[in-house]
């Protein structure tokens, strides 16, 4: 509380209460807005593993072979990478769950 006593008289303000209150719902929106910038690049990250097999698919059906071939030879980096974000995503959200 000290932070948001401006003046030093040891009390909180009328003003300085406004200014604590303000960071407060700054700071909540912030948690907020970065929560759900993470939940959407997990759920990117897990459609795209999902997708990736379908993408090699239409690509051979489509008869672009050797596309499908360097789609295919990447596909182990891409997964490891997505599966990586993903279960960073779980962990760091099991571990604020411990706290």
């Amino acid at each position: 509380m000290s932070e948001y006593d401006l003046n030093g008289n040891g009390k909180i303000d009328p003003d300085e209460r406004e200014i604590m209150l303000e960071d407060r719902r700054r700071k909540m929106l912030d948690s907020d807005a970065k929560r759900d910038t993470q939940r959407r690049l997990t759920v990117a990250c897990a459609a795209g593993m999902l997708l990736y097999p379908f993408a090699i698919l239409v690509a051979s059906a489509l008869g672009f072979s050797e596309a499908a071939s360097l789609i295919a030879d990447i596909a182990t980096v891409y997964v490891v990478a997505a599966s990586g974000v993903v279960a960073a995503y779980f962990g760091f959200n099991a571990m604020e769950a411990t706290k």
